[in-house]
């Protein structure tokens, strides 16, 4: 029996609204059929990318109806390769950095469809930035909390060359990311609580509150929203808005420190 989508989701200590309460239940509803098949989460990974190819292609065409609908179903399968490889315990190092990576893919695709060569690359590395100052916050709170981050992957044996491969680029795109965010998100805990800050500082430095913003600013939430904007003929508002949504999440971090301020009366 396939498992169900409580046994398959990624559990998270904040939701992400899009995708617990869209598109994680309709990929649920293929996981089964996927398993039966045989089909592996890597090329469901490999066809979503596709999927978001030809609709940057329409985006630049001016089309809106086709784009917008694709970017949904690929928003579903996107959620689908994970609860697949969960549910049938192909969860691999290399099917974790062939998401991360193929989302960028298409994410720079989309981007520069709309915006041009110019602001594209711009509007891609903010979109990054906003969704890796998620990756860090939940980090952050499990680690303050003492839980498990991520789960080891389940299966062994991934091919040795492609893994070196995926492996080089998310050393090259995403750790420098995480790298000036962590040092930067530490320094400014540190302004607040001295140079060695206490475990409940750290916990009052990572409140559900600032999680719960970063989650709702995910990848399911970002195509949901680039779908809406295309169906009312406004997709050029996209970019705009990821300065919207980084504008917040600073709101966010200073109120982050205003906590452990709190915390130390």
């Amino acid at each position: 029996m396939t498992p169900g989508l409580a046994q398959t989701r990624k559990a998270r200590p904040a939701d992400e609204w899009a995708a617990e309460r869209v598109f994680r239940p309709l990929a649920q509803l293929l996981v089964a059929p996927a398993a039966r098949t045989k089909l592996r989460p890597t090329q469901v990974v490999l066809f979503h990318t596709g999927l978001t190819l030809v609709a940057a292609a329409g985006l630049r065409r001016g089309a809106w109806l086709a784009p917008a609908l694709l970017l949904q179903l690929k928003t579903v399968l996107d959620n689908l390769d994970g609860q697949l490889a969960r549910a049938t315990d192909q969860t691999t190092l290399s099917g974790r950095y062939l998401d991360s990576e193929m989302d960028v893919l298409g994410n720079f695709a989309l981007l520069t469809a709309l915006h041009g060569p110019l602001i594209g690359p711009s509007a891609t590395l903010l979109l990054s930035l906003i969704l890796s100052t998620d990756y860090l916050w939940e980090r952050d709170y499990r680690a303050a909390r003492g839980e498990t981050f991520r789960a080891p992957a389940a299966q062994q044996g991934d091919n040795l060359v492609v893994l070196a491969a995926l492996e080089k680029f998310y050393a090259l795109y995403f750790v420098p990311q995480e790298q000036v965010l962590s040092r930067l998100f530490e320094a400014r805990l540190r302004s607040v609580a001295g140079r060695q800050p206490s475990p409940q500082d750290r916990q009052a430095y990572t409140p559900l509150a600032a999680l719960t913003l970063s989650a709702n600013l995910g990848l399911s939430s970002q195509l949901l929203l680039l779908g809406a904007l295309t169906l009312l003929k406004r997709p050029h508002w996209y970019a705009p808005s990821l300065a919207v949504q980084a504008a917040a999440l600073l709101a966010a971090q200073v109120w982050r420190e205003r906590q452990v301020a709190l915390s130390r009366q």
